[in-house]
């Protein structure tokens, strides 16, 4: 059974309990399970989090969920992008799939809501990877 660690970006705190409920159901329709969640504040602080739960043994990969809004700067692609490079070395570094369900950047808060079933696709994701890799 495919263990997961989950990151959750609270900075939108709506989407990111929905985002939780759903990847919690998906976990169990996948016959896998959810070890440990960290809430963190934003999408940016996901890194660190996701780096000190793919340190963990009894964790085979760690889903990293949350949302990042356009606004009247360049914000948000900093942010996204910014946390998916960190997110992918975490992946490298620790040898531990880091799956990456952040919907943006360039999306209004309404856009981003209904993508929120994205998102989750990234439990899939691990429970994949984890499944598929050898060893």
């Amino acid at each position: 059974m495919a263990s997961v660690g989950l990151v959750i970006a609270q900075f939108y705190e709506t989407m990111a309990e929905e985002m939780e409920d759903r990847a919690q159901e998906r976990i169990l329709e996948r016959d896998a399970e959810i070890t440990t969640t960290v809430y963190v504040p934003g999408v940016y602080d996901t890194p660190l989090a996701a780096d000190r739960l793919a340190r963990c043994d009894e964790i085979d990969a760690v889903t990293v969920l949350g949302a990042v809004v356009t606004g009247d700067t360049d914000h948000d692609q900093v942010v996204t992008h910014t946390a998916a490079d960190k997110l992918g070395d975490v992946s490298l570094d620790r040898d531990t799939p880091v799956t990456f369900g952040v919907i943006g950047p360039d999306m209004s808060s309404a856009e981003a809501h209904e993508r929120i079933e994205y998102a989750v696709n990234a439990v899939d994701a691990a429970v994949d990877t984890v499944r598929e890799l050898p060893g």
